[in-house]
């Protein structure tokens, strides 16, 4: 893993422009065509807010809701949210640097390294500000950042040294805002004393600590600070982007540095409905002092912020003593899943802060990328939460739900409800609206699961069984049609529209695992509502579903190894006739019995099938063949000989990745491509270690040599998938084909998307599983029905 590479640096606007008269229009409207930015962040986040009966309102223990996240890209400042959590304000904020060789760049000419601001005696973090120190690859300079949010308003801090390292620097702030969750329409203006950006009733004011030497406004690629820098060295007078709105930039320039010097500005980003509010959001925290604003952001001393949070889960600590790593991982996984949630919609658990090959990505539309809610990724992360001993997030997490499950209320909806939306904005504004079986079965074991821990009383269990379970059971027994925006289909489960890959019909091991274990957990709650014809209904279907697991999904003559192992998905209920299966992101229609996934090592998580179930066993030597061909291979090992961590593709004929022919990011340009290739997977390696434990478990040899092995190998392992900020990816550089855009080394997170929810999830879990010496997400009425 590389632990330095490049840079950051934040900003956004202020100012009153004084004298219409004297404004100077920026040319060239609208400017290029916007991207978003490098998706594989270094750091990520905002400021805790506690609830307030469930809910997040302004009044609490913590003031005022902020509603600001940031992210770190190559050490730069990169897209930052306010209002909602998808709402992106910011692209970038960079410095470029004037040095006696030419301009240097934060990102394209630096490297970065990444620190936590406030930790432990241990050293694990203790809250998401952070520290960046960028060093221009030439030696000319190093930039020393600070990274906050003011957890009583609505503003980004950004606290900056610049150090002159060989001769003369001359230091300016490029700040890229992308109003309104776009790149195109901002309109900008600038002065000394600080730049504006807006987009109708959206405003950035960024605020220096000091006045800029100088100051420019312009449309990117044509008129702003970073062409003009290129070009001659000076920013262009320009004071405003006037009546046309664009992709701009607004650019101020610092004192000059001799060799030897340095020099502080602090720089406050406020965010408002106004230019007056977005003018004060930024000046509060100045007026309060940075130190303080950092204090409060923190939890120190009588101030309620993140220390506060770490220290009210009480299962961290001991999950934490099952780490390789002293914990911090443990510890920064707790803070990112927290700063995942949005403030406004209490329990909006979303997947990542991070828009998938966001600088490949067309900006000119609204995008969420993946800061949107996914019921599977969101119940892998209630669960984490409840794992480290959190009580209150989980149950406002399921409270939400109701919220994305489809019923008469749903726009649009004139077909059956029960079932969960696949893909919505956090407040609940649809997206993508297939259907996922696995997606409504999450919820009902959620619900189950914060029941039978006695956090959700029994009235609220019956309440919740009425209004938003008991429906979910339903339609996985009976399916029923589907008929919203595009999606007009029958279902009949447990066929599904969707895997958990979001891409084949058919059946699905994961996705029956899921539903089987719904159903059963789901009859011991109907039970207790007094719905005994319910009980008996959901009871009935789990077994049968179960029972036709193998028969369905478990190829008996397939292409790898003895031909016997279950599939990946089947559009029928035959595994043994070797039909394709359909196309997804560019790729091949295989047949099925070519495609292999680790989907089977969920009947285990759950407890559908034995860890020494004999099919499961069975399929284990294919799942884990290192010598079948690149293009339906999973499993790849990291590291040197003797000392290796084991990963995984989602499956054989993956897409979901760069191009192996030319290394390009994943459907540049709206084009799928047959050189497409997903890459490696760290939360599998966390789903090994949940069934290596179970079978240790099960065999009785869970003894302490057993456990240290499972650590080194799984924990470990996932450890060294994080990245420098400790973050973890969706997906590893694999080195198959052409190196990517971005030069990843092997096992160094692409530009998929990090931080991932999920992943951070399942190292949880694990930990905890570990702790336990028993699966966190395994439920007693599943094993006791189907594998005991």
């Amino acid at each position: 893993m590389r632990i330095l590479k490049t840079l950051i640096l934040a900003g956004a606007a202020t100012s009153v422009l004084a004298g219409a008269a004297s404004a100077q229009v920026a040319p060239g409207a609208p400017g290029e065509v916007p991207t978003w930015a490098y998706a594989a962040k270094v750091g990520a986040g905002t400021a805790y807010e506690a609830y307030v009966d469930g809910q997040y309102r302004d009044g609490g223990k913590t003031g005022t809701v902020s509603k600001v996240w940031f992210s770190l890209a190559d050490g730069v400042l990169t897209e930052t949210m306010y209002g909602l959590i998808h709402e992106a304000q910011i692209k970038q904020l960079r410095l470029a640097v004037t040095t006696e060789a030419g301009l240097s760049v934060e990102g394209t000419d630096t490297d970065f390294a990444i620190d936590y601001l406030h930790k432990d005696a241990e050293g694990r973090p203790l809250s998401p500000a952070y520290r960046v120190t960028t060093t221009d690859r030439a030696g000319h300079y190093a930039i020393d950042k600070q990274v906050f949010t003011d957890p009583d308003g609505q503003a980004l801090v950004l606290r900056v040294t610049v150090r002159a390292l060989k001769g003369a620097v001359t230091p300016h702030v490029l700040l890229e805002p992308h109003m309104a969750n776009t790149g195109v329409a901002d309109h900008g203006e600038v002065m000394k004393g600080g730049l504006h950006a807006h987009e109708g009733d959206v405003h950035l004011t960024l605020r220096p600590s000091a006045p800029f030497e100088a100051v420019s406004a312009g449309f990117v690629g044509v008129s702003d600070g970073l062409t003009a820098l290129k070009a001659n060295g000076s920013l262009p007078a320009y004071t405003t982007t006037g009546d046309q709105g664009g992709n701009i930039m607004l650019s101020g320039t610092l004192p000059r540095l001799n060799e030897g010097e340095s020099l502080s500005r602090d720089f406050v980003i406020g965010f408002g409905d106004s230019r007056a509010a977005a003018n004060a959001a930024a000046d509060a925290p100045l007026a309060t002092g940075l130190d303080e604003v950092l204090k409060r952001f923190n939890g120190e001393g009588a101030h309620v912020g993140w220390e506060d949070y770490i220290a009210s889960l009480s299962e961290l600590p001991r999950v934490a003593a099952q780490s390789t790593d002293g914990g911090k991982l443990a510890y920064s996984s707790a803070l990112m899943i927290k700063a995942l949630e949005d403030h406004t919609h209490a329990g909006a658990l979303i997947a990542s802060l991070s828009n998938p090959w966001g600088d490949t990505v067309d900006a000119s539309k609204p995008s969420t990328g993946y800061k949107a809610v996914w019921p599977r990724d969101f119940y892998q992360v209630a669960m984490a939460f409840a794992a480290l001993g959190d009580r209150e997030t989980p149950m406002a997490a399921f409270h939400y739900l109701p919220q994305v499950q489809v019923g008469p209320d749903t726009p649009g909806n004139k077909g059956d409800g029960g079932w969960f939306l696949q893909k919505t904005h956090v407040d609940g504004t649809l997206e993508w609206m297939a259907v996922q079986l696995d997606q409504t079965a999450m919820p009902i074991l959620l619900g189950y699961r914060l029941w039978t821990l006695g956090w959700m009383s029994d009235a609220d269990m019956a309440a919740m069984y009425g209004r938003m379970l008991k429906p979910a059971a339903d339609f996985l027994v009976h399916g029923g049609k589907v008929d919203i925006d595009w999606n007009q289909n029958e279902i009949r489960p447990p066929f599904t529209q969707q895997e958990r890959w979001e891409e084949q019909m058919g059946y699905s091991p994961s996705t029956t695992a899921a539903v089987v274990a719904g159903l059963t957990v789901a009859a011991e709650m109907a039970r207790a509502a007094g719905d005994e014809a319910g009980a008996t209904l959901y009871a009935a279907t789990a077994d049968r579903y179960a029972a036709d697991i193998e028969k369905t999904m478990f190829t008996t003559n397939g292409e790898y190894g003895d031909g016997r192992y279950f599939i990946r998905i089947t559009q029928n209920t035959n595994p043994n006739d070797k039909a394709p299966i359909g196309t997804a992101n560019g790729q091949i229609a295989p047949q099925e019995d070519r495609v292999i996934d680790g989907g089977f090592l969920e009947l285990v998580r759950y407890g559908v099938r034995a860890a020494d179930d004999a099919h499961v066993l069975a399929s284990l030597p294919e799942y884990d063949d290192t010598s079948i061909e690149p293009l339906y291979r999973v499993r790849y090992d990291f590291g040197p000989e003797g000392d290796q961590t084991p990963g995984w593709r989602r499956y054989g004929v993956d897409g979901y990745g760069e191009d192996v022919t030319d290394g390009k990011g994943y459907g540049v340009g709206g084009i799928m491509a047959p050189g497409q290739r997903g890459r490696v997977w760290p939360f599998f390696t966390g789903e090994r270690g949940h069934y290596e434990l179970a079978r240790h478990l099960q065999a009785g040899t869970a003894d302490e040599a057993n456990l240290t092995a499972l650590r080194q190998t799984y924990v470990r392992g996932m450890e060294r998938f994080a990245n420098a900020g400790l973050l973890l990816p969706e997906q590893v550089w694999d080195g198959v084909g052409t190196d990517s855009w971005h030069k990843e080394d092997m096992g160094e997170g692409t530009n998929s998307a990090t931080p991932l929810a999920w992943t951070h999830a399942e190292y949880l879990k694990l930990l905890r599983s570990l702790s336990d010496q028993m699966v966190w997400d395994s439920y007693t009425p599943v094993k006791a029905r189907f594998s005991q």
